[in-house]
């Protein structure tokens, strides 16, 4: 069978995809790897995007102008993005809404737990599944075909042009192909392979949890860069990674097993000893460091520490946190060394800094010499109950992908194809070489979802036509 545009993913960016080249006048068939009730990928455990904006937008208040995204952008990624793609995308974040609410997204004000994030970040009413399923409603009644269990293993490519793709031993052929199949965070071999050993002899990636779908192998990427040699960039060891709760599940944990309260204490790792700055800057752009960072720690576990002067101040997890009336009490349920458990908390409390605490703002608690410092928020773990959440690393997505630019297409040997375009976390690496701020996924995989399916459209619908770049 044929048709004019095939996408291949059934998440965020290839649902953006999908919905702008069916605008545009095309046919449009849609392959997505999970069943239908799993559909939506990593998407639908999303809740916000990052949005540009001059001025007050009704969800969004004051205003968070192209510059200020930017240098947010360029100090959690420590300067490895592609400004020209970051812009763009930052760009697209502030004209995309009025898009989304045309097919059946709506918008409410942040909860009251999101810190910090009211002026920044646009949130869906009903979280990233009802954006999911609105999107597939407007997709079906625009007429995009759309297969389930449809796991694509192989592409057909010459000469850097798109031929067919094979799907169960189906041979599907097209006009024009957008990839959006999501990276390769569930792949554990690929994950041992990327991550390899450590000096202790542990092999780190047996012991991460993956926040979302467990269908994104990387099949297709994989293929990609290897059997076609795709244009690749990023490191394969760099992603979206949280420090969750160590009793989340192996899969689709979502937003209720992150752990909120790391900027309110202290976290201490198996030896009981604190290793990196926990009030460094606020808590949505620092985040999704803390995964990478156990991920470092012996056995890849910590435990966030806070008392009861934190209860009430951050989200609360799905999972209430081990409670004991005393320090020593507190390192025993949590199997931990007690002299040395108590001798850090004992460090720290008598290095904080009097200040006036508050938490809204970068404030002037903080440590004076101590290693490694607590810069802000930094109050003396002294008032009972003490509560612990023991954290692992959770990969939300792999920053691993295809080189691209502003027509999203994708890149061989330097060379753009003219009818094979990439979206979403097949190509985040562009802008995401490390690092993350909160929403930002959502932004990128909006915005070349949008280009991809345009560019792709554009192509089917005039034969020999080259994709052109977004402003």
């Amino acid at each position: 069978m044929g048709t004019d545009v095939l996408v291949i993913g059934g998440g965020n960016a290839a649902l953006c995809a999908a919905l702008m080249a069916a605008e545009a006048g095309a046919r449009v068939l849609l392959l997505e790897a999970a069943p239908r009730a799993w559909r939506g990928g990593n998407s639908a455990h999303t809740r916000n995007l990052r949005c540009m904006h001059d001025a007050p937008q009704d969800v969004l208040v004051d205003a968070y102008p192209e510059e200020e995204y930017w240098q947010d952008l360029l100090k959690v990624t420590g300067g490895r993005t592609n400004e020209h793609l970051a812009r763009l995308t930052i760009r697209a974040s502030s004209t995309c809404r009025d898009w989304m609410r045309r097919h059946g997204v709506h918008f409410q004000p942040p909860l009251s737990g999101a810190l910090h994030v009211a002026r920044t970040n646009a949130f869906f009413m009903g979280g990233g599944k009802a954006l999911v399923n609105a999107y597939y409603r407007s997709a079906e009644r625009l007429g995009v075909q759309i297969r389930y269990e449809s796991p694509v293993d192989r592409l057909e490519i010459e000469n850097g042009r798109f031929v067919a793709a094979h799907v169960k031993g189906e041979r599907i052929t097209a006009k024009t192909c957008v990839l959006a199949a999501g990276g390769f965070e569930s792949n554990r071999e690929w994950l041992r392979e990327a991550w390899g050993q450590n000096a202790r002899g542990e092999w780190p990636a047996d012991n991460f949890l993956i926040r979302g779908t467990a269908y994104n192998q990387g099949v297709l990427l994989k293929h990609l860069l290897d059997d076609h040699q795709a244009d690749g960039i990023g490191d394969p060891t760099q992603a979206h990674m949280v420090a969750i709760d160590a009793r989340a599940p192996l899969y689709d944990g979502g937003i209720c097993t992150r752990i909120d309260c790391v900027s309110l204490g202290v976290v201490v790792n198996r030896e009981a000893r604190r290793f990196y700055d926990e009030g460094e800057d606020f808590w949505p752009k620092r985040y999704a460091i803390w995964g990478r960072l156990v991920a470092q720690q012996p056995g890849q576990i910590a435990y966030s520490i806070i008392d009861a002067k934190a209860i009430g101040r951050f989200m609360p997890p799905v999972f209430p946190g081990v409670k004991a009336n005393t320090l020593p009490e507190l390192a025993q349920q949590l199997g931990l060394d007690v002299e040395a458990f108590v001798a850090t908390l004992n460090s720290y409390n008598a290095a904080c800094v009097e200040g006036q605490f508050d938490h809204t703002q970068l404030d002037n608690c903080h440590t004076d010499g101590l290693t490694p410092p607590k810069t802000h928020w930094a109050r003396p773990i002294d008032t009972a109950p003490f509560y612990a959440y023991a954290v692992r690393p959770g990969v939300t997505f792999t920053y691993l992908g295809l080189h691209t630019d502003d027509t999203a297409a994708v890149r061989f040997a330097g060379q753009p194809s003219n009818n094979l375009f990439v979206a979403g976390e097949m190509m985040a690496g562009n802008v995401l070489g490390q690092g993350y701020t909160a929403g930002v996924g959502m932004s990128i995989g909006t915005a070349f979802g949008r280009i991809a399916g345009s560019n792709a459209a554009h192509a089917a619908l005039n034969t020999g036509a080259r994709p052109h770049a977004s402003a």
